[in-house]
């Protein structure tokens, strides 16, 4: 995820399912009993602010059938229906659309995917970010080897995964593609032009797929996430900027993000269910789903959005999709007891509340089954802003942090990661959302080697393959004297570096 106090991370105060009705000014419907579809009442509220739900289905394609069949009769529209996951996208300007269509036979659970109205289609990266100088350029391309695209010398994360060590062996196979489902990838760029997979790539922004050419390209007032994040997946080794960890796979861009920065679930769930049915072996995944930063199974809103993301993520497992996420910027320890969330709903007005991170999820990090990535500065230490946990961090990976706190090795002059921008541009931010794709290229690199390897293969190798790092204690990242985080565990598996540091060299040689 991106960060360093950016406003991707923010949340929530009032009781478990009051937070939406409150923020939209009504009250919240009384519980109802299970009833058929023909019993949904014939007269339903229409002129309330437009909002988006997921409604999740139980049993097969019938009960698809008559449930849709209700919501029409609930003032739904559906939007999309993903009948091989069983959930079904809806728009809907009934306040009570929700409560309604949670009593018709055959819904397991339906929730509105955001707290403010449907508007017609910001930015995820970090506060401190910079573009790359003129002179560091000419600089970097003056220490560059024959073997060295020109702004290689700056990238001091691919030595910290031994990244470049790999690619004297290999850069991957082309029959490898990695979706980075995010804000958008800049296609025409020159170092993503060569390894661009167009067929696997889609516009997923209002939960249908759009393929129209361009389609998942930001647009010119649109974050540059996404295409910083395709970079350091896959830039080619093409004698132009920077070197991917896997510059001879493919990537594609499924783009989830509004305009404004949010992603939606209806969004997400369209980008894995694409990305599943589109050829795709791995997806990095450097957000959170908004609005809420904590999606907490006992609310039927949010527990219903967690529960669309685990028929997603796991649909898309099984087709032998390895999903990647960022574990967050937020400094917490994602296997504390309680935290405090205060960014929630970060699409209307946040209140506070104290969550149980094991009951309330971030996704889609938490789901079960992707592999969560914490970040490491140019120090190998974890990074200043880096989400922690015990039993929740897999593996961890360079995200960069700042100069003051991490600073590289020469030739390197910024903490940060260098990757591609929008327009042919090159420049430095730092997040959990760069951790993330290091660790995507590392699993493009092994399932480059094993074609053939399922999901649950390749992660094992993955975590096998990993560097093991001992906990960092005391961890006081700023030097002022005081503990900044507290690490648990040993060398194998700690809540800092989950089993260990990603090895691009091992993905390659085993």
């Amino acid at each position: 995820m991106a960060h360093l106090g950016s406003r991707r991370r923010r949340a929530l105060a009032l009781p478990a399912g009051l937070a939406l009705t409150a923020s939209l000014g009504f009250l919240p419907a009384g519980a109802a009993s299970a009833a058929p579809a023909d019993e949904v009442p014939a007269a339903v509220v229409t002129d309330g602010p437009k909002l988006s739900s997921v409604v999740n289905v139980k049993g097969g394609y019938g009960t698809a059938t008559s449930v849709k069949k209700a919501i029409a009769k609930a003032g739904g529209s559906v939007v999309i229906a993903y009948d091989q996951i069983g959930v079904i996208v809806v728009h809907s300007q009934n306040p009570d659309f929700a409560t309604t269509i949670r009593t018709v036979r055959g819904v397991a659970s339906a929730g509105a995917t955001r707290t403010a109205p449907i508007a017609p289609a910001a930015d995820t990266a970090i506060d401190s970010e910079r573009p790359l100088t003129a002179q560091e350029a000419k600089t970097a391309a003056a220490q560059a080897d024959a073997d060295q695209d020109p702004l290689e010398p700056l990238q001091w994360d691919l030595p910290a995964i031994k990244a470049d060590k790999a690619h004297e062996k290999t850069l991957g196979s082309k029959k490898v593609t990695v979706a980075v489902i995010d804000t958008g990838v800049d296609d025409t760029h020159p170092d993503l032009a060569p390894n661009f997979d167009a067929q696997a790539s889609a516009n997923c922004v209002t939960g249908k797929p759009d393929t129209t050419p361009g389609s998942w390209r930001p647009a010119a007032d649109e974050s540059d996430h996404g295409t910083h994040v395709a970079g350091t997946i896959a830039a080619a080794k093409n004698g132009v900027g920077i070197t991917g960890v896997a510059p001879g796979v493919k990537v594609s861009g499924i783009k989830v993000s509004t305009q404004p920065g949010f992603f939606y679930t209806e969004a997400v769930v369209c980008g894995f269910v694409w990305a599943a049915e589109h050829g795709v072996d791995v997806t990095n995944n450097s957000y959170y789903t908004d609005p809420w930063l904590f999606n907490c199974k006992d609310d039927l809103d949010q527990g219903a959005l967690v529960e669309a993301h685990r028929r997603a993520i796991g649909y898309a497992e099984r087709k032998g999709v390895v999903n990647v996420a960022a574990a967050g910027n937020s400094r917490m320890d994602l296997a504390s007891d309680a935290l405090t969330d205060t960014t929630s709903p970060n699409d209307t007005t946040p209140v506070e509340r104290v969550i149980n991170p094991r009951d309330c999820l971030d996704i889609p990090t938490q789901i079960p089954g992707v592999v969560t990535v914490s970040a490491l500065g140019a120090k190998n230490l974890k990074s200043s802003y880096s989400n922690y946990g015990l039993g929740v961090i897999d593996i961890s990976a360079p995200g960069g942090d700042s100069t003051v706190f991490q600073k590289p090795d020469a030739p390197a002059v910024d903490g940060r990661i260098l990757s591609t921008l929008p327009g042919g541009g090159y420049g430095y931010k730092a997040g959990t959302s760069m951790a993330s794709p290091h660790v995507a290229g590392v699993v493009a690199l092994i399932k480059s080697q094993h074609p053939h390897a399922s999901a649950a293969q390749v992660k094992a190798l993955l975590y096998g393959q990993a560097d093991d790092t001992a906990c960092t204690n005391p961890y006081d990242i700023n030097g002022d004297g005081t503990v900044d985080a507290v690490c648990e565990g040993g060398t194998r598996d700690n809540s800092f570096y989950g089993t260990g540091v990603a090895d691009a060299l091992d993905a390659v040689r085993r």
